[in-house]
């Protein structure tokens, strides 16, 4: 799995292990923290990315919501669910980006 990760983020994980062992706990720690279950979650954070607009974390997480048995539609739906909040562009980007994942 840790092939798919973009180089800069392995370089990461093999120079700074402690580092990155910290920062896997703590995305462990998040998600343990409340009783949102893991389809939830990853919608959540898709839209996260989203809100950051980040092209990037959101193929990531669309790959991973996709792996977590999230519908395209829903994954879809979270980018028209931005077009209030934080635009239209942001969201046309968003199902763009979604897109060169989902239509692979």
């Amino acid at each position: 799995m840790t092939e798919k990760l973009p180089k800069a983020v392995r370089g990461l994980m093999e120079s700074q292990e402690a580092v990155w062992e910290a920062y896997s706990k703590l995305g462990e720690a998040a998600a343990g923290a409340g009783s949102l279950d893991a389809k939830t979650r990853r919608l959540v954070k898709l839209a996260l990315a989203i809100g950051g607009g980040s092209e990037g974390a959101v193929h990531s997480h669309t790959r991973r919501a996709l792996a977590e048995g999230c519908a395209a539609d829903e994954i879809h739906q979270v980018a028209i669910l931005a077009i209030p909040t934080l635009g239209l562009p942001r969201a046309m980007a968003a199902r763009t980006w979604i897109s060169d994942v989902l239509d692979v």
